[in-house]
């Protein structure tokens, strides 16, 4: 049996016929920048997150930068992060000529460490970027206690994460601003780059509502200097159709989810925590081992597709070759020992059953 780790052609199968028929209102409306499509997916995202606005972008680093922009740091200001998250959350820190402060995560979650945020803090000190790695929301009660005593503001990568769930809600608590990504593999994905910020501050709405558009509001005025991330009106309106669904993608993802953790029995792996099965969106299943190469060799024999998110940690690339010595010793353990299993809707029953089979006899 051959089970591939993610394929997006099967996901979007089931939406061809509506996705089709929504092209073909796109093309005959002639209206194909921030149109209607553009405004319904904002509301109906703001509506489905239980916050009060969306402005939909062009991806989510612009996301990040934007609501990072709209705060109006001081220079160099410094921004604290989990340090093993994607790339991207770094290097929007960096476009937005501010520091990233890179702090070790929890071992056992690979969320943001609370403990080592607050050794992180100083007078520099302008905000925490929280990451929800993996679908799994942060803690949010305990990072906004710290936020509010150190006067920081919160903002979440929440790219990962559509969906999920914190104390039975949909809202980042506390959060002043959130950045979400409507990559193609996403839970909630567009069929081609997208993005949202999602706040219930008006200002920070305007804001980016502004300058995702050059800086304009009104045509051919330009108050700012933003720079061009509109949503494409026909990504919107397919995440439109898409995200009456998602609760369901959703859904599917836990049972899978819960079966992998009650019916996985093997020493040799280190599945994610159980605790939040019900609250976590499952964007991804990640086990850890200590044997990764072993490891990658039976699922390949076994036909089981695999990925690694992510192999490199952020401060051993080149690109940020000034962390380079940093010491990071719980970051560097995760990214040398994760592997992601398969674990989307389009998993049949008896996949799982092979799954679970297999890892049980390696």
């Amino acid at each position: 049996m051959e089970i591939p780790f993610l394929s997006i052609k099967s996901i979007n199968e089931k939406y061809e016929n509506s996705l089709k028929a929504t092209f073909q209102d796109f093309l005959n409306s002639g209206n194909y920048i921030l149109g209607e499509s553009v405004k319904s997916f904002e509301t109906n995202f703001a509506k489905y997150c239980e916050a009060k606005y969306c402005v939909g972008v062009a991806n989510g680093l612009d996301a990040l930068v934007l609501i990072l922009n709209s705060f109006n740091f001081p220079k160099d200001a410094e921004i604290i992060v989990p340090a093993n998250t994607y790339f991207a959350s770094i290097l929007a820190i960096k476009i937005a000529g501010l520091q990233p402060i890179l702090v070790d995560p929890n071992l056992n979650d690979y969320l943001i460490n609370c403990e080592n945020t607050k050794k992180a803090i100083n007078k520099n000190t302008a905000a925490i970027l929280a990451v929800n790695l993996y679908g799994r929301m942060c803690d949010f009660r305990k990072i906004t206690d710290i936020c509010q005593e150190n006067n920081l503001k919160l903002i979440v990568d929440a790219a990962q994460s559509h969906g999920a769930e914190f104390e039975n809600s949909k809202d980042c608590f506390g959060a002043d601003a959130i950045a979400y990504s409507f990559y193609p593999t996403k839970n909630l994905g567009a069929l081609s780059d997208a993005g949202a910020v999602i706040t219930n501050n008006e200002a920070i709405a305007t804001n980016v509502k502004r300058n995702r558009n050059y800086g304009s509001e009104l045509k051919y005025q330009f108050d700012s200097l933003g720079t061009n991330s509109r949503l494409s009106e026909l990504q919107a309106a397919f995440l439109d159709i898409k995200l009456k669904h998602l609760d369901l993608e959703i859904r599917r993802r836990r049972e899978i989810a819960g079966r992998y953790l009650s019916e996985i029995k093997n020493k040799k792996l280190i599945l994610p925590p159980s605790d939040k099965t019900n609250q976590d969106a499952w964007h991804l299943f990640v086990v850890r081992t200590d044997k990764r190469d072993s490891f990658k060799k039976f699922l390949s024999d076994k036909q089981i597709g695999f990925d690694i998110h992510y192999p490199i940690p952020p401060h051993k690339q080149k690109a940020l070759a000034e962390f380079e010595k940093l010491e990071l010793p719980i970051t560097e353990t995760i990214h040398q020992t994760i592997l992601s299993l398969p674990l989307n809707s389009t998993l049949k029953e008896e996949e799982v059953d092979y799954i679970i089979k297999s890892l049980n006899s390696y």
